[in-house]
């Protein structure tokens, strides 16, 4: 792909109504993403289907839940949840007496990780284990759900498997120098590609993130002929991220968080929308912009792309919304602190010599390097300790918003999609929380 490719119009459900069925693939857990789009799923009245990862035992055996955690799921998602437990992946999966590739990293340390080596026979076992639990999991689910939904309903199903780090201890402390660490604490993310456990990470980001999509276009074939056979129609989304473009210097431009290292498996998973497409399956991978969630804030300043909204819902239009949102992010900062003047921090961080060579498309996920983390890095936490509460910030607000108008524009254009891979950009979104 050579150029992101935006959504350019705001589209409207033309296609899903009360009684259609929505089926989230994938365990809604906390904020995210997903939300928005479950929020427009209610809002049309369709009827919410469910699955789950599961749930470890002691010994990492994988288990569905149990009727407590089963009711308060089918509360959380506000519909039925198929209890078969469909964890992506295969960090804990291994073949009958044998080690698990988290078990294989046991004796990896701060020290040692870059040098450290995997029985990579081993770890093909084990993927092979895991691609058929899934694949078998996957099939049962199938059956159950041709089962839940009767002829003459339309069927939307929302991919939003992402992840796969291995639970290895010493992770953390090497996530915390690669996304983190600046002057001496700096990793640089190329060799965490570079090492075994990198090449582990993104075979099993490949699983989670890309492959369950594959397995689920395939795995719902029949059900997909069956519900096309009765004159209805069946939809595919995914949540992507390949950058945004966002206000820079006045203009509408393409931009990143870097080090990005699911990237890879989020390219794969737009290769599999493309091939879906190419065989006449609605299926499209929604790249969206950049927010806070639990599982984005290991990436220390990812808010930096999230921020400039604020420029572009004045741009699209402004008025009282507008003026409103500014003012409640304004009281959120320390007196005498000017939101302005945090947009303009913003900008010159946009402008700066060190992030100019991550302002390439084709290059991307480009690894890191010491000037970039260094602006990165303190220009969030310079950011951050303008704050009143460290705990309330402004990206957190505009997080929300966001989630809001991408399930708007996603559930919306689902109906009649523009292509298998559509970038959602600040303009866009500008304009639907513009109204």
């Amino acid at each position: 792909m050579q150029q992101s490719i935006p959504l350019t119009h705001i589209p409207s459900n033309t296609l899903f109504g009360k009684g259609d069925i929505f089926v989230l693939f994938g365990e809604l857990f906390g904020r995210g993403y997903a939300t928005g789009l479950i929020d427009e799923a209610k809002a049309t009245g369709m009827e919410l289907i469910g699955i789950t990862v599961g749930r470890r035992n002691d010994d990492g055996s994988l288990r569905p839940l149990t009727d407590e955690e089963h009711s308060a799921a089918e509360e959380n998602l506000g519909g039925k949840i198929i209890n078969i437990p469909l964890m992506a992946g295969f960090d804990m999966d291994a073949p009958e007496g044998g080690q698990t590739p988290t078990d294989m990293l046991t004796e990896m340390t701060l020290d040692n990780w870059q040098e450290f080596k995997l029985d990579w026979d081993q770890v093909d076992r084990c993927r092979a284990v895991g691609t058929a639990r899934f694949t078998g999991a996957l099939g049962q689910i199938m059956e159950q759900l041709d089962g839940m939904i009767p002829t003459g309903r339309n069927v939307f199903f929302a991919h939003t498997m992402a992840g796969g780090i291995p639970r290895a201890k010493a992770f953390l402390a090497i996530a915390n120098r690669i996304y983190k660490g600046r002057g001496a604490r700096h990793l640089s993310s190329q060799a965490l590609l570079d090492s075994d456990l990198g090449k582990l990470i993104l075979q099993n980001f490949d699983e989670v993130t890309a492959n369950s999509f594959g397995h689920l276009l395939e795995a719902s074939s029949a059900l997909r002929a069956r519900i096309e056979a009765g004159g209805n129609q069946v939809r595919y989304t995914a949540y992507g991220y390949h950058g945004t473009r966002v206000l820079i210097g006045g203009e509408y431009r393409w931009q990143t968080y870097t080090s990005y290292t699911q990237g890879y498996a989020k390219m794969k998973l737009e290769r599999f929308a493309q091939a879906a497409w190419d065989m006449g399956v609605k299926a499209t991978v929604f790249n969206c912009p950049e927010i806070r969630t639990n599982s984005s804030d290991v990436f220390a300043g990812i808010e930096l792309s999230l921020l400039p909204l604020l420029e572009a819902l004045r741009k699209e239009g402004g008025g009282d919304f507008v003026n409103g949102l500014w003012q409640q992010c304004q009281d959120l900062l320390k007196d005498g602190v000017a939101l302005e003047s945090v947009l303009q921090t913003v900008e010159n961080y946009q402008q700066s010599p060190a992030m100019q060579p991550y302002y390439d498309f084709q290059g991307w996920p480009m690894a890191n390097g010491p000037a970039q983390v260094e602006m990165t890095v303190g220009t969030s936490q310079d950011i951050v300790a303008l704050h009143k509460d460290r705990k309330a910030l402004v990206s957190d607000v505009l997080s929300s918003h966001v989630v809001d108008a991408t399930g708007k524009l996603i559930f919306g254009a689902a109906s009649n999609p523009d292509g298998p891979v559509l970038w959602l950009d600040h303009d866009t979104v500008a304009q639907v929380l513009i109204g």
